[in-house]
């Protein structure tokens, strides 16, 4: 959880339509989200030596209806900025202010309408709504800021999980739920994820939180694991390994079916038990392996484009134990310099 920032970024990236989708239906018609344009976050509170502020995330796009000016006499824009920021503090007071200023600085650079939502990652309030930034002298509001929010501890994981969005499902690892209920609740998104229609990245991505931000510890980790070994999760046993949402499907699957043709063909050979097993544990050890290597290329091609020979090389000669290490770094690195890939 050490950059949530960045994995919170990375998602909403991928996943704005169904973000607005999940919370905020209402807002989803008004805007055409494939024609999205992802925005410098870096702004000059003074320009041009002034503060250096960096905004979480910044999307332009076309909306389906006009915005009208601020004295409703004509339509202003047929294009906006939605502005998402997100915070991890157990308060909303810091994220209030900061709401308002980001919203004039956005609102000046680019003389565009924005509307400004708050992700709140430990604060629920009311779940979804509408907060307030005020400022008085004595009995004057001198300002009234509004923006959009989203609590996700304030919200019923039962309830999200069961959704056909998968990052409702993921985030239903962050919402309110029952201590006891944790384990069936890691299991049942795994699951849910799994069976979802989504792309290997996007199913990285969603696995990732979950495992990040839903921790088992004693009798919780006892009821995930023993809700893997019935059939009805059996898609989500396939993510259960520790590092399994850091790999795709398909290279488990190799690893596995390789365990499985070596483990047969040495047991008719010796004709023993034990024979059988041990292919069969090898045979998974080396695909396992070679997936994760084959994973974190995967990877690092989805967030950093073709890798150079050079760097594929360095790849190759990592031991198992450097891979897995990147394999958690990958998705909040910023570039293959970050992880002494390149010089």
């Amino acid at each position: 959880m050490a950059d949530h920032d960045q994995r919170f970024k990375i998602l909403l990236h991928e996943f704005l339509a169904e973000f607005f989708a999940a919370f905020l239906p209402k807002w989803q018609g008004r805007f055409d989200f494939p024609s999205v344009e992802w925005l410098d976050q870096e702004a000059f509170a003074d320009p041009p030596q002034g503060e250096r502020r960096f905004l979480d995330v910044v999307a332009k796009l076309r909306t389906n209806q006009a915005i009208a000016t601020p004295d409703g006499a004509n339509a202003e824009s047929s294009i906006a900025l939605i502005h998402v920021e997100i915070e991890s503090a157990d308060s909303v007071k810091p994220l209030r202010s900061r709401m308002s200023d980001y919203y004039h600085l956005l609102r000046h650079r680019h003389g565009l309408p924005v509307l400004p939502i708050g992700l709140y990652l430990q604060v629920g309030l009311n779940g979804i709504g509408v907060d307030v930034f005020e400022e008085r002298i004595w009995d004057l509001t001198v300002q009234r800021f509004e923006y959009l929010y989203v609590g996700l501890p304030a919200l019923l994981a039962e309830h999200y999980v069961q959704s056909d969005n998968s990052l409702a499902v993921a985030l239903s690892a962050l919402m309110k739920l029952s201590p006891e209920r944790r384990g069936w609740l890691a299991a049942e998104a795994l699951q849910r994820i799994k069976a979802l229609p989504n792309s290997e990245w996007r199913r990285f991505l969603l696995g990732e939180l979950v495992m990040a931000y839903l921790p088992l510890e004693g009798e919780q980790r006892a009821e995930f694991e023993r809700l893997l070994n019935t059939e009805p999760y059996r898609e989500a046993r396939e993510m259960e390994n520790t590092m399994l949402s850091h790999w795709r499907k398909e290279f488990l699957d190799q690893g596995r079916e390789q365990g499985r043709q070596e483990g047969r063909q040495e047991g008719r050979q010796e004709g023993r038990q034990e024979g059988r097993q041990e292919g069969r544990q090898e045979g998974r050890q080396e695909g396992r392996q070679e997936g994760r290597r084959d994973a974190l290329h995967c990877v690092l091609e989805q967030r950093f484009g073709p890798l150079a020979p050079q760097v594929i090389d360095r790849l190759d000669a990592l031991p198992m134990e450097q891979v897995l290490d990147l394999l958690k770094k990958a998705i909040t690195a910023k570039s293959l310099h970050d992880l002494g890939l390149t010089d």
